[in-house]
Parts: C-alpha cells; structure tokens; sequence
C-alpha cells in the first residue's frame, strides 16, 4: 500500500482515497483567480502491459499533460485500482476517492480526483445504475458491464462555498441503459433537494447534442452544458475519442461536463495532448474554467 493512502469503508462499498499531484513536472499553467475552478473529465482508458499503447507507455504522458493542464478536479473513467495507485504515485499533491464498479478494488473505478489543500470532502457515495441502484455491482438492463456514480460533496476552502461533483461512465453498447441511466442520475440528483451547484461529469458514449441521453439531462432546464456555455471553446472540432488512432474532427463530444447552478463559464478544451504520436488515453480529457454562482445549501 502506498504511504499515505487510507481506506474508508461505507455502506456501497470501498472507498479510496490516494495521493495525486499534478504541475510537478514544471510545466506552466495559467494564473487562476481564486474562485474559479478548472474541472476534467478523463477516460483514462484502463491500464493495459501489451502493446501498442500499453499503460507503461502512457503513464508517463499522462502525467505531463495533467502536469500543462492543473486541473482542481478530475472525474476520471476506466482507472483500475493498481493503475490509479500508481497514477497517485506519481502525481502526489491531491487525494482521490472512488471504489471499483464490481465491487472493493476490483473493476474499473469513477475515481474523483481533488486539491487537498483546496477542496475539504463534506460527503460522497456510489451507486449503480440499475433498478438497484444500492446493489453493489449490479446490472438489470442487459449491459454486461457495470455502470456506476461516484459522488461528492466538496467545501471550496478558497472560494468558501460547497457543491456537488458528480462522475460517471455510461454504457457503450446499449442505448436503453444509457437513456434508464441518465433518468436515474436526474432522480438522484433530484432527491437532493438542494440549491448548490451540481457538477455532472463523464463519459456519457453518447454524442452531446444529437443522442437522447443529452436530453435526458440536458433538457427542461435540468443541466446546462459547460461547451454550450463557455465564452471561448479550445478545439471545437475535434472529436473526443481518438481510439488511438488519427485525430478526427467531426465535433462529436461524448465526454460532458454538465452544470446545475449559476456560473460564468470562461473557456472549456477538448485536450489534444500527445507525445511522439502517443496520446495518453483514447479519450481526448475536456476542460473547463469556470466561477460558481452564490446559492444556498
């Protein structure tokens, strides 16, 4: 186990919080004014020893584009638990939190990754997304693989207010659990009974704008899209899934960062990092600069 790293059990199963820092690497980034938060989503594709694109190769470019972006916070998709330990080792300024979708360490996590010296963790929890919602790995819509939330309650000790981040990892075969995924998460996020701000992030597998899942959230005033809302859109062409292979730019974004609240949304980025042709994941990370509206718990 990594020094540091401390096990916390609850009722959905095992939560994990690491190490993880980012700027280590001496990259610039760009000053940030106190209030504004610089949220990612990242597939990070799980960890694989076989080439091409084996995790051992990715992992240090991983890094440096995490180091040129800073992020305060990271939704992450796909991370498996030896992965992310060492994603956290390298990386050691921020904590971590998630649990593995079949359950404890095992099966990909929706691993929540935060400033400790910024963000204070209020609460949080998983569920999956089924009719089961609190059955720890269960799947009831015919998706083989199980799907989850992770979620958290931060105080922003900078800005001095609380929110909500959200993270998820949609199926990517079957349409109907998507669409019965993204009704359950609205409900979820419903019973909050909340007026804080509700950052929803994730690989959705289903291209914003045109799918029903993006209705389904995005529709009848309930999120609101960061792309749609941002002053400047950094690579607005591109697609958000290279799989490894050439950049294309027909626009599709399958990867969201949603938004219940005010907000003054001044950029967002799909983020086309690479080295020597090696990308770090075959999801491109989207970015987003934004300043939080005063709301009431």
């Amino acid at each position: 186990m990594l020094a540091g790293m401390k096990l916390v059990a609850n009722s959905s199963g095992l939560a994990l919080a690491g190490l993880l820092a980012v700027g280590a690497s001496g990259a610039e980034a760009l000053p940030q004014a106190p209030a504004t938060l610089c949220i990612m989503t990242f597939n990070l594709r799980y960890a694989s020893p076989t080439p091409p694109n084996a995790w051992p190769q990715r992992r240090p470019i991983m890094k440096a584009c995490l180091a040129q972006v800073v992020p305060d916070l990271i939704g992450t998709q796909e991370g498996v638990y030896p992965q992310l330990k060492e994603l956290a080792a390298d990386l050691p300024d921020y904590d971590w939190i998630g649990t593995g979708r079949d359950g404890g360490s095992r099966g990909e996590f929706m691993a929540v990754f935060y400033r400790r010296d910024r963000f204070e963790p209020l609460e949080f929890d998983h569920f999956w997304l089924s009719d089961t919602p609190n059955v720890v790995a269960s799947s009831t819509w015919g998706n083989s693989n199980r799907r989850m939330v992770t979620w958290i309650r931060f105080r922003d000790r900078h800005a001095g207010r609380e929110f909500y981040f959200w993270n998820t990892h949609l199926d990517h075969a079957i349409q109907t659990a998507r669409e019965k995924a993204a009704a359950l998460i609205h409900e979820r996020v419903q019973a909050l009974k909340t007026n804080l701000p509700v950052l929803l992030v994730g690989d959705f597998n289903a291209q914003a704008g045109v799918n029903p899942v993006y209705d389904i959230l995005v529709g009848n005033g309930r999120f609101q899209d960061t792309w749609t809302l941002a002053a400047e859109r950094r690579n607005a062409d591109l697609n958000t899934f290279n799989g490894f292979r050439d950049v294309r730019k027909d626009g599709v974004r399958i990867d969201w960062i949603l938004l219940r609240g005010p907000a003054r949304v001044s950029a967002t980025e799909i983020v086309s990092y690479a080295q020597n042709g090696q990308f770090p994941s075959d999801h491109f990370p989207v970015v987003t600069w934004l300043e939080l509206g005063s709301t009431q718990p």
